[in-house]
């Protein structure tokens, strides 16, 4: 039986103090439904990065745990070859959160898909474990993941948690206020998908406040900025607290 854990969608500020209170809430929300009190951080989207910057995101990843008194879990995943390990996916098991954290969406996805990682994060999150994805993590979560240097060419299969929905993270960052049909493009997002925008130290997250659901598309707003909804002639910014109806 499926009791499907939170889902957060984080425009950026992962491991940082500032969201400490969203992932506190994320980990305690896995808690409640049964896991145990650690926190899984996946640092794959950057695996392509140097050393020293793997380095950082895992004593941010430590500092954080250390805030949330929870127990580390830092996988060091960072090729497809990794992500096929059995003894790293047993690892995810009964964690109370798992966190993708940023990088690039394309190589996350292209990395995860039909692995025995993403098998066991997808199979724990069903079963009640809080699932984030920060920026490049948010982005790979859905159907298909956009190519944003070559807007002439295909994007690449995500990992279909969201199948209708598309997430540009560091929304007032890269794209701020722009027109809904301008954005579309920029995403090329295809019939039926629903486009956006996360702010920075902001998340969309289901599954904390009982009127939301990732299945009903229907999300709260957690953190300083906004959530933008980029569909019809306008766009639409949701605030902490507001729900998001993306049906």
């Amino acid at each position: 039986m499926d009791h499907v854990g939170a889902l957060a969608l984080v425009g950026s500020g992962e491991y940082l103090p500032g969201m400490a209170e969203l992932e506190g809430a994320l980990l305690r929300s896995g808690i409640e439904r049964g896991l145990s009190n650690s926190f899984v951080q996946i640092p794959l989207a950057a695996g392509r990065e140097s050393v020293q910057r793997l380095q950082y995101w895992q004593e941010l990843g430590a500092a954080q745990a250390e805030r949330l008194n929870t127990r580390q879990i830092f996988l060091p995943i960072y090729t497809r070859e990794d992500a096929i390990r059995e003894d790293l996916a047993s690892a995810i098991d009964g964690a109370g959160l798992i966190y993708l954290s940023g990088g690039d969406p394309s190589y996350l996805a292209n990395s995860l898909i039909n692995t025995p990682v993403w098998e066991a994060i997808e199979r724990n999150w069903r079963r009640g474990s809080s699932l984030a994805g920060c920026s490049a993590g948010a982005m790979a979560l859905s159907g298909d993941v956009p190519n944003f240097r070559k807007q002439s060419s295909p994007g690449t299969p995500g990992l279909n948690i969201l199948s209708t929905l598309r997430t540009i993270p560091h929304y007032n960052k890269f794209f701020g206020w722009i027109p809904d049909s301008a954005a579309k493009l920029m995403v090329r997002a295809p019939e039926g998908v629903t486009v956006i925008g996360v702010d920075e130290m902001t998340a969309a997250v289901a599954g904390l406040d009982p009127r939301t659901s990732y299945e009903e598309l229907t999300f709260s707003v957690h953190g300083v900025g906004g959530v933008h909804v980029l569909r019809g002639a306008a766009t639409h910014r949701y605030l902490q607290g507001e729900l998001v109806h993306l049906h």
